[in-house]
């Protein structure tokens, strides 16, 4: 599955929140929402990661870990076709960029030795 794939699965399950917030609350949620919700999975991974590394205790164990770090990937996704980002694009110009500056530092370093 590819990027594409992810975010179609990722926009169909939005829709379907979308119909149900509709039917439960009368609205939708704001790009706002979607970044306030987004910080509070980040919050829970966090607290999975500490779990896993074994310096906070929190059930669910790895499971809890992976359904996290899906629930996150969904929010980054979704803020994506949101704010109409080419999120393919936007990632691989910025590793790109990161790479070029990683390897310019340590080339910098290896001439300061």
């Amino acid at each position: 599955m590819d990027i594409r794939d992810l975010q179609a699965r990722a926009i169909e399950v939005h829709d379907l929140y979308d119909d149900l917030n509709l039917v439960e609350r009368g609205s939708t949620w704001t790009r706002q929402d979607f970044m306030l919700g987004f910080v509070g999975d980040v919050g829970d991974l966090a607290k999975l990661v500490m779990a896993a590394e074994g310096t906070r205790s929190m059930p669910g164990g790895r499971e809890a870990l992976e359904h996290e770090l899906a629930d996150c990937l969904w929010s980054v996704l979704i803020l994506a076709h949101r704010y109409e980002v080419d999120l393919e694009a936007a990632f691989s110009k910025t590793m790109d960029e990161l790479k070029a500056i990683i390897a310019a530092r340590l080339v910098e370093r290896s001439t300061q030795r």
